[in-house]
Parts: C-alpha cells; structure tokens; sequence
C-alpha cells in the first residue's frame, strides 16, 4: 500500500445556477489535476450549484438538472483521480446538503451534513434535511473522512469519522467573510486536528454571490495543530498537498503559506471583489454612479474602477445652485486620478420644471425637505436614464451609517443595483479612503497613488441639498453616530447601555427611532457587500412595522 497521497484543493470560484460552467471548471481542474500526479481533487461545499441556492435548491427540475451534470462529470473524469465536489442530494420534501465522491466514472459515495447553521445569513433548516453522521470514505490508500463546513465546528462529527477509522480531514467548505472570520476558522479547526489526532484539509469557496463573499484563504493543519500549507485569501487557485504516511500516520507535507490580509485590505478586497463578480455573473461589464465630490462617491467610484478598471466607470456630476465650487472639483480630481469618464448633467432645467409643475399644489407652503429630496430624485431618473440608455449598472453610494438611519432619498440616491459599501460606517470610510491612497495591489485595476485627494476626506459632509447645508445639522457627529449604531445594531444593546458608556440619552433614543422608522427604505435598498455578522438584510431581520421602543 502506498505510503504517499496528493490531494489537489481548488479553491474556486462558482456561479449559482451555471451548472455546466462550473462542471467545466471542475473538468478543467481535474485535468490539470491528473498531470500534477494527483490522487484526488477536492472541491468546496455546494460548488457543482454555486452557494447559497436559497429556495432554488427546491425547485425539482433543479434538483434533476443537479444530477444530470454530476453523472456526467463523474463519466467525463473515469480515468485519473478521484473527485470530491457537493451539491444537493434529494431527500423527499427538501433536499440533502451532499458531498459526491466520484471515482471510477461513477458517484462512488455520497457524505451528508450533519450540523445545518441556522444563523447570520444561513438558513439552512428550511432548505435541507440534516444528514445523519457517517463514517471515511476509502479513496486510494486511505479513509478521508469529509466534514461539511459546519460539521467542523462541532466535536462529534470529527469526532465520529476519527472512531470509524477516517485517517486524514478534508473539510470542503462555503464560508462568507466577515471581519475577523479568518481567525475563528483557524481556531475551530485547531481544536478539531487536537481532538482527533488527524490532519485536516480546510477548503473554501472564493468569490462573490449577492451580498456575501467566500473568501478562499484555505489551509492545510497536521496533528497538534501546526499550519503546513496557507492558501491566498479571494484567489482562485490550485494547490497541491502531498501527504506521507509515517509512524504516527499521515502528515501534510509543508508547502506554500502565502500571506493574509490585515482587515483593512481584507475589507476593502471584498468590495471589490463583490462588484466584480456580481456584475460579472448577472452579465454587466460596466457601471456608472454619482460622484458628487463627497467621500462616499469617491470610494465607491475607486472600489468600481479598481474592480472594472477605469475606462468601464462612468462618474456623472449633475450639479445644483447648492452644489459649491469645491465640490465640482473635488469630483473632477477624483475621476482625473482614477482616470474614469466624467459626465456633468446640471438639474437646474429638470429642478425649475419640476418647480413650476407642483407650484399650483404648494402654494402658500414652505419649501422644506420635499424640495430637498426632489433634488435627489431627479439625480436618480438621470442616472437610471443613463443605465437605461448605456446598459451600465448604477451603483448606490450610501455608507452603512446612513443606511441605518435612513439619511438618504428612498427612490432618489438610493437608486442602483448594487452597494458596494452598505455595510461599511461613516468612520471606517474615512480610514479606508486613506489606506486606499497608501496601498496599492496587482489585484487593483485604477491607478496606485492618491486617487482620492485629501480635501475630499476631509472636509465635512454634506448632502449640499439647501444652502451651507451639513450633515450634522441632522445627526451627531459621525464618531458619536458610529459608535451608538454599532451598539444598538451590531451589539443589540439596550438604550440603557449605551448611555452607560457617557452618552446622551436623548441623542441615543433619537438614533434608536431613525433606526426603526427606515426599515423600510432598507427592505427596498439594493444589496451590498457584507463586511461584518450584522449586515442589512439576512444577519439582521427586523419587521418594517414596529411600534416597540426601548423603554430602559
């Protein structure tokens, strides 16, 4: 019996629902499997499908269609090395969460998941049946055992295999990024390496699909927990891990560890990353938005030109009489650096029309915030006029902070597909701006250099919706704002908390009731990057009625 395996781990990239393409991914990398002298490739969690599925995993032509393509690729790939690959698996009313082994030009074994997450943005109770637990799976010279992502962070499936004779760990894996993830994963699966005595492979998607992003950074750990082999965080690539049987069983062999990001850079990728690919996968190639001069279309415009490269950006300045001449250079500068296009479209015709249409109505009333969010709303129609025109995807630029407090135009500069810093605060916007202007990577597509100029970051924000208009005028100053959201939001801390921390409690109550009254803005928002555990949408489900208020 040989005393040597290697094991290919694709740390890929899936499209959900583009079987075909991703089965030709997997052929490919079959392929380039076999020449290395391969004795197994190992694919990611649900990768035959792309992840999450949602209710598609329910649909039976789905499910039929699923099983067609498996059996074809099992066919395709007879002669050379095995394969592991999941998808869902029928189980009557809902399906199996399921990993194939394909060998011998058939589905040798089908593993099951055990443990279904049913938190953050996992839903998996609804869609799937918990698989009961099983023991390795015999592939060449040894019995692989394969915990499904989450069967990894609880002992008794690890534990399970290792007592029915599994000799090596492969955890095929779609694990979304959140700030901080990297390290939980590394610590979950230390433990189960120590529990066990077994080397562990982590494999994980890469890429991005709606608001998450599967951020690859896969490893390899041998017993005790030492780090033998560190994939690169959001690459697609292929490593090959040779493991040798010695005295004390299987060992990986060291091999590359390649460098992780800091959580700046990491945050940042994916946002990048989330543009690229949902703009690639929904069949757009380029995009425009607003760049008004501010720091939120700066950074979006660098983030969308960083991803696309500049000449598939289209920045459009439509100017107002409360638009100042900072701002129109401010917004020249930005494009001029990152080297995009820059459209102006001035609203005064549209704004005077619009003036002169609703005069009868509001006669012998006030101008006030309806006059203001008119000017938003025209910026909106011109842009999607735009979108319509070009077929380019607009991008909204509303940072988590007014996300949360509803400090922006339902219909108006809320307009777009997609948000590339939804889940982003005011504050860490201001940071990321710098750290862009600091930091450049081959993965960046725009110029290196300071694309966003300083003046930009750091003049005070403004809507410039009326005259010297400034945003504090309606919310506390972003650096009291940002820490009471991220208590109230991501913390779910009591009103009674947060004055506890030194502030006022009027202002907190205040934020608390912006928080609840713009739910509704939110549940038509477009979808955004998901940066941390509490991003809008799936990790934080709230009625949008709701009458309940914090009495503490």
């Amino acid at each position: 019996m040989s005393d040597k395996f290697r094991v290919t781990l694709a740390q890929l990239n899936a499209t959900v629902g583009a079987l075909e393409a991703n089965a030709a991914k997997a052929r490919d990398a079959w392929e380039e499997a076999k020449a290395a002298g391969a004795d197994m490739v190992v694919f990611p969690e649900m990768f035959v499908t792309g992840y999450q599925l949602q209710d598609l995993v329910r649909k039976p032509a789905f499910a039929a269609d699923v099983a067609r393509v498996v059996e074809k690729l099992a066919a395709d790939c007879a002669d050379g090395p095995a394969i592991g690959i999941g998808g869902p698996w029928p189980g009557g009313d809902k399906p199996f969460n399921a990993y194939f082994i394909l060998q011998g030009g058939k589905v040798q074994a089908t593993v099951l998941k055990h443990h279904l997450p049913n938190y953050n943005v996992f839903d998996e109770k609804r869609y799937y049946h918990a698989g009961a637990m099983q023991g390795p799976v015999q592939v060449g010279p040894v019995r692989i055992g394969f915990p499904i992502c989450e069967d990894c962070w609880f002992e008794d499936v690890c534990e399970t295999l290792e007592e029915t004779g599994a000799e090596i760990l492969i955890s095929p894996n779609g694990s979304p990024y959140h700030r901080g993830k990297m390290n939980i994963r590394q610590a979950v699966t230390v433990a189960r390496v120590i529990e066990t005595g077994l080397p562990l492979a982590y494999l994980n998607l890469t890429g991005a699909q709606d608001d998450q992003i599967f951020d690859g950074a896969s490893f390899v750990l041998n017993p005790g927990g030492a780090l033998a082999v560190q994939m690169p965080f959001m690459d697609e690539v292929l490593t090959h891990v040779d493991f040798e049987r010695g005295d004390e069983g299987w060992r990986a062999v060291e091999g590359d560890k390649a460098h992780l990001p800091d959580e700046w850079e990491a945050d940042y990728r994916c946002m990048v990353e989330s543009v690229r690919d949902y703009l690639g996968k929904t069949g757009f190639r380029k995009v425009l938005l607003g760049l008004s001069g501010g720091i939120d279309s700066a950074i979006v415009a660098t983030i969308a030109a960083d991803a696309l490269g500049p000449e598939n950006v289209r920045c459009v300045m439509m100017p107002s009489e409360y638009t100042s001449k900072e701002s129109l250079e401010d917004a020249a500068a930005v494009a001029k650096a990152l080297g995009t296009r820059l459209d102006t479209v001035p609203i005064s015709g549209p704004r005077a029309a619009m003036t002169e249409a609703l005069a009868p109505l509001f006669a012998g009333m006030n101008p006030d915030l309806t006059e203001e969010n008119i000017q938003s709303r025209l910026r909106g129609v011109i842009l999607m006029a735009l979108s319509n025109k070009f077929g380019e995807m607009l991008l909204t630029t509303g940072n988590k902070s007014e996300v949360a407090v509803g400090y922006a135009t339902i219909y108006g500069d809320m307009a777009g597909g997609y948000n590339p810093i939804k889940d982003m605060y005011k504050t860490r916007v201001f940071e990321t701006c710098r750290w862009r202007n600091a930091n450049h990577r081959p993965w960046m597509l725009a110029p290196a250099g300071e694309v966003i100029p300083p003046r930009v970051i750091d003049k005070p924000p403004t809507a410039e919706l009326r005259e010297d208009q400034k945003d504090e005028d309606s919310l506390p100053p972003y650096e009291v704002l940002d820490v009471i959201l991220e208590m109230l939001i991501d913390k779910e801390a009591s009103v009674a908390d947060v004055v506890a921390m030194g502030y006022d409690r009027e202002t907190v109550k205040k934020v608390e009731s912006l928080i609840y009254i713009s739910e509704y803005k939110r549940f038509q928002s477009a979808p955004g990057a998901r940066l941390t555990e509490r991003a809008f949408w799936l990790d934080r489900r709230y009625p949008i009625v709701n009458r309940w208020r914090d009495p503490s």
